[in-house]
């Protein structure tokens, strides 16, 4: 399970809609599967249009304040502009963080953004739950 604010969860889709038509990736930091904190990153996937990868210098400074606050990694979120709110192949090859929960962002329906929560173990896809505060999960 996820945990989340509304306000989080518009940070994250400002975040898509302002890297659109690129995807955009960032850290979600808190403390028992509760986000706390929303981390944007700088996407620098050779090809952002269908990958992302964060700036590995910048995804050490995020690490090291989220461990100088007492937080942990919680989540990996990014966005899929054109298609759906599930892992790609790439998004399960590349899956690095077992215990972090992928969060991942359509907006394939700008009207109507979706957002869902998976964790991707050894090759499996599992749908995690996402709650946000304030909704119905």
């Amino acid at each position: 399970m996820l945990r989340m604010s509304q306000e989080h969860v518009d940070e994250i889709l400002a975040h898509a809609r302002e890297g659109e038509p690129r995807e955009v990736c960032g850290i979600l930091a808190g403390r028992q599967g509760t986000v706390q904190r929303v981390w944007r990153g700088r996407n620098i996937a050779p090809e952002p249009l269908v990958r992302y990868e964060l700036d590995p210098q910048q995804q050490l400074d995020i690490m090291q304040a989220i461990e100088a606050a007492g937080e942990e990694m919680v989540g990996i979120y990014h966005s899929h502009p054109r298609s759906a709110a599930y892992p790609s192949r790439t998004d399960q090859a590349l899956a690095y963080y077992p215990d972090s929960v992928y969060v991942i962002v359509s907006l394939a329906d700008p009207a109507l953004p979706a957002v869902h929560a998976y964790r991707l173990l050894d090759g499996k896809i599992e749908r995690e739950e996402l709650i946000i505060d304030g909704q119905d999960s």
